[in-house]
C-alpha cells in the first residue's frame, strides 16, 4: 500500500506525540494525593513558616494537602538527601535555601550534588541580613567600621549562629571584599550570638532582620547596613553594604525544589501556583512580617540563580578555609 507524503508526515507526527500524552494527562490531574514538602530544619523557624504559608495556599488551590515534614540535621543535608532519593513524581518537594548552595562546597562527602540532583521549581523570597555592631564600636558607617578593623587587626570578633551558615559566609564575603581581618566566633543559634554582641563580648555580626530588628529599634545594637542589593522595607533609613563595597550582595533566600527528573509539566503547575501565591496581598504581607521580600521566577530563572549562588559561595568558602563541623 502506498501512503502519500502528507499522510506519512501526519502519522509520523502523531506517533512522536504519543509518548508525551500520559505525562500531559498526569500533569492535568496533578495532584491526586497528598504532597510532602520537606524542610531540613526544625519547626518554628523562618524556613518552616515560609513552607507552611505557601503550602497552605497550594493545598487550597490544588485540592490536596501539602504536608510539611521537618527533617532537621546536618545543616539541612538530611532533608535534602531524603528528597534526592524520592521518586521524581511531584509528590515530594524540598524547601531549598541559601544553605544548600553553601553546603555544596562546605561538605566534601555528600551523597548528592545539589545542582545536579535537585530540580529548581520556584523562587519564593529573599531575606536581607543586617550588619550589626555593638554600640561601643566607634563606627557609624561601613567605611568607619572598615577603618576601625584595619586599626585593630586581630581584635575584632565576628559572631554567627554557626559555622558555614549564611550569616557566617556573609561576614566572610565582607572580609574578603573589604580586605580586613576579623575572628569568627560561632554560636549555636542567633539568640546567643546576638546576646554576646549586645554584651560586648563580640563586636560585629551579620544576621536576619527578623532576629535583629527589635534590638536595633531599642538602640541595643547599631545597624550599619543591609546586605541586599536594595534597601530593606523594614529598615528604610539603613544603607546597603554595596553602597560602600560595590558588588557586595548576600541574602538569605527560600524556594521550592523537586527530585531530578520530575516532569516539566508538574514543575510548571507548581511554579504557576507559587507565583500566584506570591502575588496575593495577604501572602506578601505575611512574608513581609518575616522580613522577607517575595520574588517570583520561572524554573529556569531560579535554576540560574541557584547556580550563581553556588559558584559565589564556593569562592568564599575557599577564601576563608571554612570546614564543616
Amino acid at each position: 500500500m502506498t501512503i502519500s507524503r502528507r499522510r506519512f508526515l501526519h502519522l509520523a507526527a502523531g506517533a512522536t506525540a504519543l509518548p508525551a500524552m500520559p505525562t500531559r494527562i498526569w500533569a492535568q490531574t496533578y495532584p491526586t494525593r497528598p504532597v510532602r514538602w520537606i524542610v531540613g530544619y526544625p519547626p518554628g523557624g523562618a524556613t518552616d513558616v515560609t513552607a507552611r504559608l505557601v503550602g497552605r495556599w497550594l493545598s487550597e488551590r490544588l485540592g490536596q494537602p501539602f504536608v510539611i515534614e521537618n527533617r532537621a540535621g546536618a545543616s539541612g543535608n538530611i532533608g535534602t538527601e531524603a528528597v534526592v532519593n524520592a521518586a521524581p513524581d511531584g509528590y515530594t518537594l524540598l524547601l531549598v535555601n541559601a544553605g544548600n548552595t553553601i553546603n555544596d562546597k562546605l561538605y566534601e562527602k555528600l551523597n548528592f550534588v545539589f545542582l545536579r540532583d535537585v530540580t529548581a521549581v520556584a523562587s519564593i523570597v529573599r531575606v536581607p541580613l543586617v550588619m550589626l555592631v555593638n554600640p561601643s564600636v566607634p563606627a557609624k558607617t561601613v567605611p568607619d567600621f572598615i577603618a576601625y578593623a584595619k586599626r585593630n587587626p586581630g581584635k575584632v570578633n565576628m559572631a554567627s549562629p554557626d559555622n558555614g551558615t549564611p550569616q557566617h559566609v556573609s561576614g566572610e564575603l565582607f572580609k574578603m571584599m573589604a580586605h580586613i581581618s576579623m575572628t569568627h566566633v560561632p554560636y549555636r543559634g542567633s539568640a546567643p550570638a546576638l546576646a554576646d554582641l549586645i554584651g560586648g563580648q563580640v563586636q560585629v555580626a551579620f544576621d536576619t532582620t527578623t532576629a535583629s530588628l527589635e534590638y536595633i529599634r531599642a538602640g541595643r545594637l547599631k545597624g550599619l547596613a543591609v546586605t541586599s542589593a536594595t534597601r530593606s522595607e523594614a529598615l528604610p533609613d539603613v544603607p546597603t553594604v554595596s553602597d560602600f563595597l560595590p558588588g557586595y550582595e548576600a541574602t538569605g533566600w527560600y524556594g521550592a525544589g523537586a527530585p531530578k527528573g520530575t516532569p516539566a509539566q508538574i514543575v510548571d503547575v507548581l511554579n504557576n501556583e507559587i507565583n500566584a501565591a506570591l502575588a496575593d496581598p495577604n501572602v506578601k504581607a505575611r512574608l513581609g512580617e518575616l522580613g522577607a521580600t517575595a520574588v517570583a521566577s520561572s524554573p529556569a530563572e531560579f535554576a540560574r540563580f541557584m547556580a550563581e549562588e553556588t559558584e559565589k559561595w564556593a569562592k568564599v568558602v575557599n577564601f576563608a578555609g571554612i570546614k564543616a563541623d
